[in-house]
């Protein structure tokens, strides 16, 4: 079967896109395929990322009282979940985080609000935040994920400085509305194509676990493919006390990497980030996922706790992998530099999936 995944390989180095059942195939290769299809994921990632780690780091703006029904979400208020309440920070607070960003060697900072979509007020701090990071000449790209934008709200934001902004489509259009009831797929891919349309890079990508099919699962990697994206989150469900998906097991650790080596054979160009869940999900085989993934995040998610710098530092270092900064420049993982970081989070002890 080993040259069964080799010829997928050269197909997508070739700019081929894979037949529907070839995708299929990589999500049920056998277990002891599970090297070869790594080594053939690996050859397409490092084709176009060599052996490059960029880090994310993500900040919790505004945490829980969402309005919304993700339906994996502990920060809903429809939920009897224990998810926690904050208002937004302050611009210090976010330009603090992405100083402890920097410090982190990541390469994006991204601020994170839980809402139907930002308010004037939101957005102000979230635009004057962005400028006074820029201001201070951080190597560092800047994110946001605010929910559902408009087009003049899109345009604020990369006019102050956002270089990305996430919108995820967390699961393919036919199963999405018994995930989240108020709003639909389609908001979701309108959000994506004005944040497009303002010249921001845009990261979209999905949750595997949320007891969708494989068909789901293709549906939504050939979407991401055909909007055209610039990053792709594969994010593994954690599911929540409280949530309609309390109680749902975690992805088996084989299926979760066989995810990864679709969406990257799916996507060879884009940026493939290893999201939230994969401390939980993959467990001692997270150095794996860094054979089809280029990304990562760091020092947690929205409110629960990861890896902290120094843990992943260590890892990427172990498995002969390199730190992608800002400044594009490649330096080698030194986890003694980032000893002395831990995650700044608000919630942390009551987790969500993580997702940007």
């Amino acid at each position: 079967m080993s040259n069964q995944w080799s010829a997928l390989a050269d197909k997508a180095l070739a700019g081929q896109v894979l037949e529907r059942t070839e995708a299929h195939a990589v999500l049920h290769a056998p277990m002891e395929d599970t090297l070869t299809l790594l080594d053939a994921a690996f050859r397409v990632r490092r084709a176009h990322w060599g052996t490059r780690v960029s880090l994310h780091v993500l900040q919790n703006a505004k945490l829980g009282a969402c309005p919304e029904d993700c339906g994996f979400c502990s920060q809903s208020s429809k939920y009897q979940s224990p998810g926690g309440e904050a208002p937004m920070q302050t611009v210090g607070e976010l330009v603090d985080g992405a100083r402890q960003a920097h410090a982190a060697r990541a390469k994006r900072f991204c601020m994170v609000t839980a809402t139907r979509g930002p308010s004037q007020r939101d957005l102000d701090t979230i635009c004057d935040a962005a400028r006074q990071i820029k201001a201070e000449g951080m190597d560092l790209e800047l994110c946001a994920s605010l929910g559902l934008l408009t087009e003049a709200k899109a345009q604020r934001l990369a006019e102050s400085g956002v270089d990305r902004f996430n919108h995820n489509l967390e699961t393919s259009q036919r199963h999405f509305d018994q995930i989240v009831s108020t709003h639909s797929w389609a908001d979701r891919v309108e959000t994506v194509r004005l944040a497009k349309r303002a010249g921001m890079d845009t990261c979209v990508g999905g949750i595997v676990g949320l007891g969708e099919g494989d068909d789901d699962l293709l549906d939504l990697a050939f979407a991401l493919r055909e909007l055209d994206v610039d990053s792709v989150p594969v994010n593994f469900l954690d599911a929540r006390p409280g949530t309609p998906l309390a109680g749902r097991p975690l992805v088996e650790p084989g299926y979760a990497l066989r995810a990864l080596c679709m969406f990257r054979l799916v996507h060879p160009r884009t940026d493939l980030r290893v999201a939230g869940g994969r401390e939980v999900t993959l467990r001692a085989l997270q150095a794996m996922a860094l054979y089809p993934a280029n990304s990562l995040f760091t020092q947690g998610y929205l409110t629960t706790g990861g890896a902290t710098p120094q843990a992943d530092h260590q890892m990427i270092r172990d498995a002969g992998f390199e730190l992608e900064l800002g400044s594009g420049e490649v330096v080698p993982a030194d986890p003694d530099a980032v000893a002395h970081l831990s995650p700044a989070r608000r919630g942390a002890s009551l987790p969500v999936v993580g997702g940007a």
